[in-house]
């Protein structure tokens, strides 16, 4: 069996809130317009205060999920009218967990999750409404000392490699690369590395021999040459090699109850979202590092600007799911995963994204 160790100094927040239902998405019909709508709390949880509408954000710092505090810097949320609060969880798994409890009424995370919580439990219902990303913006970095030795996934065995956490959008996708290289999940071991200077700690230090992680912290590692690149999925080329097609990644994903009962208020969210990815679309590195706060920086304004250079062309300028990605998603987590294998030919990928509202955004 496949064993899982903590890296020294990560720690991972757990969440043990009961996991909420939820029904079937919205219709494609219509679009979502008007004004107003509720805000409240998600169904079944204590929710925030009334009017307030709290997004997780799985790394707030992760260019990858840039597209949510540059809305809020852009002041894209308040030219909307809504009460948006962010809130940074170190992992995408936890996110997940908070949206079903009712504690949050959205996640800017991976799609993947709406399909493998649509796996777990038929009854419970996550879609994309905002797809940021076509490809993850993921790269498998590997340790200096490992640069010799790890050459591609079919060296991964014996090796101990870096996710986010155990179950986190980077774990499953480690497990398939692993797995198209000849090496079983029991064949390597998996650790939980976070990530940014936790990450950096644990490649430097030898906790991992490599890992999967984003910008900035591949801008950083490769810089001091502590870690050099071996699968590089921020580009289109990039994710075809190494996954067999697009894999839609960074989102906006809600409950489909959720979704169905506050369509004005997802209407603005889309429409907030989709002028910052034609912002992002329409405006160099330099000026997007200039909009986020300066600590997300590092310290290092220069390298900053590269990490959103080397990754922004990842960005959807519309927010529209790519369909044919969506379905190498599936077929992806159906190769390997436990949850998904099973039920790959059941799963109804309508329920899992829609495209209401960004074609309908201002």
């Amino acid at each position: 069996m496949k064993r899982t160790l903590l890296t020294t100094g990560v720690a991972l927040l757990a969440s043990t809130m009961a996991l909420t239902g939820c029904q079937t998405k919205n219709s494609s019909s219509g679009n979502g317009g008007g004004n107003g709508g509720g805000t409240g709390s998600a169904s079944g949880g204590g929710g925030p205060a009334a009017g307030k509408i709290v997004i997780m954000v799985g790394g707030a710092a992760k260019v990858i999920y840039m597209p949510a505090k540059l809305t809020e810097q852009l002041g894209y949320f308040k030219d909307e009218g809504l009460n948006v609060e962010l809130q940074d969880t170190p992992a995408g798994v936890t996110a997940e967990t908070q949206l079903l409890a009712g504690q949050a009424q959205g996640v800017v995370g991976f799609y993947d999750h709406t399909i493998d919580i649509q796996a777990k439990d038929s009854s419970k219902c996550l879609e994309s409404v905002v797809q940021f990303a076509n490809v993850p913006g993921e790269v498998e970095v590997v340790s200096k000392k490992n640069q010799g030795t790890i050459k591609s996934p079919s060296d991964f065995k014996g090796k101990k490699l870096g996710v986010t956490s155990q179950g986190s959008s980077t774990d499953f996708l480690t497990q398939y690369l692993a797995g198209k290289g000849g090496v079983s999940t029991s064949q390597y071991t998996t650790v939980k590395a976070g990530a940014d200077a936790t990450f950096i700690g644990a490649l430097t230090s030898g906790g991992i021999d490599a890992g999967m992680t984003t910008d900035p912290t591949v801008a950083r590692l490769t810089k001091t040459g502590q870690g050099s690149v071996l699968l590089d999925m921020r580009t289109a080329a990039g994710t075809q090699k190494a996954l067999g097609g697009l894999y839609p990644a960074s989102s906006l994903y809600m409950s489909c109850d959720w979704v169905n009962a506050n369509k004005p208020t997802v209407q603005k969210l889309a429409n907030a979202f989709v002028k910052t990815l034609k912002f992002i679309n329409s405006n160099s590195a330099d000026t997007i590092a200039s909009k986020m706060p300066a600590d997300y920086a590092g310290g290092d304004k220069q390298l900053y600007v590269k990490a959103i250079n080397d990754s922004k062309g990842m960005f959807t300028g519309d927010g529209v799911m790519d369909e044919g990605g969506a379905k190498n998603v599936l077929t992806v987590l159906g190769s390997f995963s436990g949850n998904v294998k099973p039920k790959k030919d059941q799963i109804d990928l309508s329920k899992t994204y829609t495209t209401e509202f960004v074609k309908a955004a201002k």
